[in-house]
């Protein structure tokens, strides 16, 4: 029997806070030393910026995606809100599983995806992606799975605590996260 994954589009928002909105996307990398493809999946919170957790590997699967969101919500401690972040994707098939379906209904997390053709409904996670194609990616040519796992890692490092960005206060993701926790930093409205 075919399961039929309902299918939720995504919709216009206005994100003002932190894990209100989260996007996730899978990014290839090539290890030339191997002569085969490995996988990032990230997970960013549109409003602070962060890659809140990410998968590295060589298959990406919709239990993979399911963990990475559990990891996400231990690390933003999401467990116990009323309210939880939303999680938007494209339509791969990690994110149309029937184990990415069973991990957010186990959270309770709603889950929403874009329409084909429409990655600008996804523009942080592709932002990013991009970022980390020209900035890590393209920079190596790794001669091992474990080569790439350890630039990738330290590109994720770099991202979140030194990569400073205009869109919020030119601080890094996880500095501006953690002292907004603590002090009302104002910056623009999110709208996707």
């Amino acid at each position: 029997m075919k399961f039929h994954y309902p299918r939720k589009l995504a919709r216009n928002r206005i994100i003002t806070e932190s894990n209100q909105l989260w996007e996730a996307d899978i990014k290839y990398g090539y290890i030339e030393g191997e002569e085969r493809f490995f996988f990032i999946l990230s997970l960013i919170d549109v409003y602070d910026r962060s890659i809140i957790d990410y998968h590295i590997g060589l298959h990406c699967t919709g239990h993979d995606a399911g963990q990475l969101v559990q990891r996400a919500l231990f690390k933003r401690q999401q467990f116990e809100r009323e309210t939880k972040p939303v999680i938007r994707t494209d339509n791969g098939p990690q994110f149309i599983s029937l184990a990415f379906q069973k991990a957010c209904e186990t959270f309770h997390i709603e889950h929403e995806r874009i329409p084909p053709r429409t990655p600008n409904m996804n523009a942080h996670i592709e932002s990013f992606h991009r970022l980390l194609e020209y900035e890590c990616l393209r920079r190596f040519a790794f001669h091992s799975y474990a080569d790439a796992y350890h630039e990738v890692a330290e590109y994720m490092d770099f991202y979140n605590n030194r990569r400073i960005h205009s869109s919020i206060l030119d601080l890094a993701p996880n500095e501006f996260y953690q002292r907004n926790q603590t002090e009302e930093l104002t910056i623009k409205e999110v709208r996707v």
